[in-house]
């Protein structure tokens, strides 16, 4: 009987001290005060007009020690974005371009992680924008997991970076004078659950 508890005994330590060391990926919900989302277009061969994302969510899983086994899920509010110009900005609402009435979300949903080294990787996922959906990819740099020292929140952050073909989305308007490659920047913080 004593044989037997101390076996009992020791399996349990054993299965406590494993549970400890394995550690789950966490639920993030995107923190839009401090995350951006820009994009870069070019304008005739003179510039590239910027434009930003004012309204997106979404949530995220990651654990650091397991990447690959994240989950990502993003939704942009088409109406917000802006390009510093009212009739510009009305002008990409339209069927010619977002289609924002018929199609107000832009998705992006991450299907397969990859890491390249001790703070990059990559994020293969469905981009759809006015409801066409294609393989997009992002470049991904691992910045920081910690505590927030203002609200000791615990919280993730991530800079990526990716272009896409505006003609893939069936935005063919004025090609040839407005850039079909669009550069996109994105800063996510996320916070824990």
């Amino acid at each position: 009987m004593l044989k037997l508890t101390r076996a009992y005994l020791v399996s349990t330590v054993l299965s406590t001290f494993l549970l400890a060391g394995h550690v789950e990926a966490k639920t993030f919900d995107i923190d839009i005060v401090h995350s951006s989302m820009a994009f870069f277009i070019d304008h005739l061969g003179f510039s590239r007009v910027i434009g930003v994302a004012k309204e997106f969510g979404g949530s995220f899983e990651f654990d650091a020690a397991k990447p690959e086994a994240s989950s990502l899920d993003v939704k942009i509010k088409v109406t917000s974005i802006s390009t510093n110009n009212a009739q510009r900005d009305s002008d990409i609402q339209g069927a010619d371009w977002f289609n924002a009435t018929e199609f107000p979300d832009i998705t992006f949903v991450g299907k397969e992680f990859k890491r390249a080294n001790e703070n990059t990787g990559s994020i293969l996922g469905d981009l759809t924008i006015a409801g066409v959906t294609h393989p997009a990819t992002l470049d991904v740099v691992f910045n920081k997991e910690g505590e927030n020292p203002w609200d000791k929140s615990h919280v993730v952050g991530f800079s990526a970076q990716t272009t896409v073909k505006r003609s893939d989305f069936g935005m063919k308007s004025a090609l040839g004078m407005i850039g079909d490659e669009v550069r996109l920047y994105i800063e996510i913080e996320g916070r824990g659950r």
